[in-house]
């Protein structure tokens, strides 16, 4: 009786041990590594500084026109807002490299070499400390990991899909205003930036990340504004290369 209780123990507390492990031991895919940009859409708009006036493909209010239409960089570079560009909902469409490293078993780190940016991703409970917005925001992460439904009837569950299969979500809020584009097309402070970032990988071995960004503003966009992004891993760090903000190129 006593070695049965001991072994029903042992089985109760394996769903308790699962529920323990961290954000970090639990990631589905490794996103941790350098990657490097690869401008597969948008390229006039990402790879060069669009003229002002040029707002295609974005689906400004009427407002956000009339903000856009006084885009100064070199005003912007005198009153020290030189990274207006390099926000979170722009960030990522930064042409450049990122590194990716897990800050603390909840936190994962993301830094951009052009504009020396750094983005952390909150898992679990973590709630923002509150103040002033930053360039980054707050964002919140979660693993999206796909389930199959194992057994019959009764004792049916599901259980995760192991091998390596799943996703990352992050939701950034309390953003500090600034521009979706380089050539000052606005977002406001309830700006809201959903992303989706999945892993492929190719039978020669290379790594892409895609990105599927959404980005959602009351105050300057007149629906959802949705992209796609790539970055290739790269081997090492040899051409991260960290340069400040800029409000001309």
């Amino acid at each position: 009786m006593k070695m049965k209780l001991l072994i029903a123990a042992a089985v109760l507390s394996l769903p308790a041990m699962a529920q323990t492990k961290t954000p970090k031991a639990s990631a589905p895919i490794d996103l941790t590594g350098y990657w490097v940009s690869v401008v597969t859409e948008d390229w006039r708009w990402r790879m060069i500084t669009p003229a002002k006036g040029d707002y295609a493909s974005i689906p400004i209010t009427p407002g956000a026109k009339k903000l856009a239409d006084t885009w100064d960089p070199a005003k912007d570079e005198a009153a020290g807002e030189q990274c207006r560009s390099y926000g979170a909902p722009a960030i990522m469409r930064v042409p450049g490299r990122f590194h990716i490293t897990w800050q603390d078993d909840n936190t994962l780190k993301v830094e951009s070499d052009y504009g020396m940016q750094t983005r952390l991703f909150h898992f679990g409970s973590w709630t923002a400390a509150g103040g002033a917005a930053g360039w980054q925001g707050d964002s919140v992460a979660r693993w999206e990991i796909p389930r199959n439904r194992a057994g019959t009837g009764s004792v049916a569950r599901e259980v995760e899909v192991q091998g390596g299969f799943g996703s990352l979500t992050v939701e950034t809020t309390h953003i500090r205003p600034g521009y979706l584009r380089k050539n000052g097309v606005p977002y406001g402070a309830k700006a809201k930036l959903t992303e989706f970032w999945d892993l492929n990988r190719e039978t020669n071995g290379d790594q892409w990340l895609v990105i599927t960004t959404l980005v959602d503003d009351p105050e300057f966009l007149q629906e959802q504004w949705v992209t796609a992004l790539h970055f290739k891993r790269e081997a090492d760090g040899a051409k991260w290369d960290p340069t400040p903000c800029s409000s001309k190129w």
